[in-house]
């Protein structure tokens, strides 16, 4: 077996391949977070974690629950005769003759063209993320990055007005909507990288489960807002051409500026790291080459870190991803019974991480990681074993699963955290977005393969908690050298 823990640092810094040694490999920069006492104003704190809370709607409003699912992906974009024929709700696309029909086949045309953009979004995250992370923490540009990929998602969330309700502005949506997950991810990367400015090493976990928890809950809210106004229709506005999610997505792009305030002004900007010269954009891929390689040689839990939690993250998006369709085809939930179920489950999600990244501070973020998968594992199979008691085993099994998955992500951020070299934050952030995404067919394979075996879709229970299974094992053999467990419990 792979050792996957780190050898003892050098005590001197190590050369980056061209002949000049990188301070960000030396002994010194090993401890990721400064093992000071300093104090960071509660107002930074604050405007920082108010950043998930302001971006949050784009994923849960946008990309999961409503827009992408209910709106873009539905019979508003199909040809009039065709969406025609589901107009009386008889059709489900549950049964092999209802897939025959014009109507099934067109939404499963749908689903599959918005996968392709989303996979076209996937591919630019892997390109660009990790290289502009880098030349963030070359520049000391990472807050510049942050407000700058905003502002762009705010646009994007505006110009998701002009997608009308018709068969030709399909690809106009879904390109918007991927070029929105791309801006979103690469904010994100210089955002998580930021962590380290605005915690010490005794209030990192609590920090990063503050902003995962506003995060989660200002998703809630929104949620709520959409079925508030729905629940009103709209109060008599004619919602006629798509209107209603049309405005929804201007409500988003409304709030991410608003609440993102705080951020521009209160959370100040980390200086370039010392002795770390700027290279070009394309020289930044080789730079980005050599410090795999160095970060493979000097620091191999961080390493393998990024290999293990790429593959329990997709387990993790894979139970929000998929919990929606096993409520409404499996356990027979009707699509408001499935909102009110979403919104629960943020509930749920945030409570648990805010509470749980004082467990991380006090216990570490590896141990509260291990506890998260191993609660997911076990519910999952409750889940899938009790499957015929009906609803209440879904309601049961998803409060518990959603109890651990922001734990899971929120030490996952903070652990990381921990381990990255010194001035490596937003490249190191880069990867982790990176290997995320290399991993991300993982879950959606396993949900399929599953499902395609056993004839049933409650079979894809099991696929996803063969990823979660995987990633535990391989973050089972990740070992923290002393002075980094450590540094995750003071």
């Amino acid at each position: 077996m792979t050792d996957m823990s780190s050898p003892e640092p050098p005590a001197d810094p190590v050369p980056t391949g061209d002949g000049v040694t990188d301070p960000r490999f030396s002994t010194a920069a090993v401890v990721a977070v400064p093992a000071d006492e300093r104090v960071v104003p509660r107002k930074q704190v604050f405007s920082w974690a108010l950043w998930d809370w302001a971006t949050q709607p784009f994923n849960s409003v946008l990309l999961t629950f409503v827009f992408a699912t209910l709106y873009l992906v539905s019979a508003n974009f199909l040809p009039a005769d065709v969406a025609a024929q589901g107009a009386n709700g008889d059709l489900a696309c549950s049964t092999a003759a209802d897939e025959a029909t014009a109507y099934c086949r067109g939404l499963a045309d749908l689903s599959e063209w918005y996968g392709w953009a989303t996979f076209a979004a996937g591919l630019l995250i892997l390109v660009l993320a990790p290289v502009l992370g880098q030349r963030a923490d070359a520049r000391g540009s990472k807050k510049k990055w942050v407000v700058g990929a905003t502002v762009v998602l705010a646009l994007l969330q505006f110009a998701l007005f002009f997608a009308y309700a018709d068969p030709a502005f399909f690809w106009y949506g879904a390109i918007v909507l991927a070029l929105g997950a791309v801006t979103s991810e690469i904010a994100g990367v210089n955002y998580n990288a930021m962590l380290v400015q605005v915690s010490t090493p005794r209030t990192i976990g609590r920090v990063s489960g503050l902003g995962w928890g506003l995060g989660y809950i200002g998703g809630i809210l929104a949620l709520v807002l959409v079925v508030v106004l729905n629940q009103f229709e709209w109060f008599g506005l004619d919602t006629s051409g798509g209107l209603a999610y049309r405005l929804i997505a201007v409500g988003c792009a409304v709030w991410t500026l608003v609440f993102a305030i705080p951020f521009f002004v209160n959370v100040p900007e980390a200086p370039a790291h010392a002795g770390v010269e700027p290279v070009g954009f394309f020289a930044s891929y080789g730079r980005l080459g050599r410090d795999i390689v160095a970060l493979f040689r000097e620091h191999r839990s961080t390493f393998w870190f990024l290999i293990a939690s790429a593959v329990y993250r997709d387990g993790l998006a894979g139970v929000f991803a998929f919990g929606g369709v096993l409520a409404a085809v499996a356990f027979g939930f009707s699509p408001n019974e499935v909102i009110i179920f979403g919104i629960a489950l943020n509930l749920v999600a945030g409570v648990s991480t805010i509470l749980a990244g004082r467990l991380d501070d006090r216990f570490g973020a590896r141990a509260v990681i291990i506890t998260a998968l191993s609660v997911l594992i076990v519910s999952c199979l409750f889940v899938f074993f009790f499957r015929e008691e009906g609803k209440l085993i879904f309601w049961i099994g998803g409060i518990v699963l959603s109890a651990a998955v922001g734990p899971a992500q929120a030490s996952s951020r903070s652990l990381l955290a921990r381990v990255t070299p010194d001035g490596m934050q937003g490249e190191i952030f880069g990867l982790y977005a990176t290997t995320g995404r290399v991993m991300s067919f993982l879950s959606p394979l396993l949900w399929s393969l599953m499902i395609a075996w056993f004839g049933a879709t409650y079979w894809g229970i099991l696929g996803i908690t063969v990823v979660l299974v995987l990633g535990l094992v391989l973050l089972l053999f990740v070992r923290l050298p002393k002075h980094q467990r450590l540094s995750a419990r003071r």
